[in-house]
């Protein structure tokens, strides 16, 4: 990981968190879900361990990827839309059934927001997940903006979802914070213009934060609030 250039605490007004990896261990669900799909279609189930690698594009990625078995796999677009409905049916039914909120989340979320920082939450997930997902476990009363991967025609790397935000608070990107776990979330971040912290414990697609030029890695959310301040 390249040193950071800033000076800390960072002069920050808002803060921008992901959603899988970052504040919610989802793999189980994601696990039985695909797993659940690939069975339908006639295919051998997957291990946890590898649909783990396979989350961080979004969830028709996920299913391409486990359609191909492989992180870097390619799958037929046909195949994949015909699967699509097949992954979206069985996760619906099991969505948060099985998912944790990683240590630390509910937490630094509740030093973020009375420090007095606005909070948004942006992931690749489709509003119909994750607006549920949200709301199961009592995280949506945090966040005053949440964008989903459906809400623009983009989604991350692409910065137009932090970029989005950032307008909506009508703020500068260099004085919103985003905070994930993946180099989809880096990728993002640094193409908008935003600082970006990363946590350590997330899915990173096979490769690890350490690699990433992220600002700072932080053990948990909670660490976040020592290393920013309200301007």
């Amino acid at each position: 990981m390249a040193a950071s250039t800033l000076q800390f605490p960072l002069p920050i007004q808002g803060v921008i968190v992901d959603l899988d990896g970052t504040m919610l261990d989802t793999i189980a669900d994601l696990t039985v879900a695909t797993n659940q799909m690939l069975v339908v279609l006639g295919e051998q189930p997957l291990p946890e361990s590898v649909v783990r690698t396979f989350v961080g594009k979004g969830l028709r990625r996920l299913v391409e990827r486990a359609l191909a078995r492989s992180v870097d796999g390619v799958a037929e677009a046909t195949a994949v839309t015909a699967a699509m409905p097949i992954f979206e049916r069985c996760y619906a039914a099991v969505n948060g059934t099985q998912t944790q909120i990683y240590p630390g989340v509910v937490a630094g979320l509740t030093q973020l927001r009375a420090a007095g920082f606005p909070l948004a939450c942006m992931t690749n997930k489709s509003s119909a997940f994750a607006l549920p997902l949200l709301a199961r476990q009592d995280l949506a009363e945090f966040f005053s903006i949440t964008v989903c991967g459906d809400t623009l025609p983009q989604k991350k790397p692409d910065p137009r979802p932090l970029l989005h935000i950032c307008e909506q608070w009508g703020l500068a990107p260099a004085q919103v914070l985003m905070v994930g776990d993946s180099m989809n979330d880096v990728q993002a971040a640094r193409a908008a213009g935003c600082p970006i912290f990363a946590v350590p414990y997330g899915y990173t697609e096979g490769r690890a934060v350490q690699r990433h030029e992220v600002d700072a890695i932080v053990a948990t959310l909670t660490e976040c609030i020592s290393l920013i301040k309200k301007v």
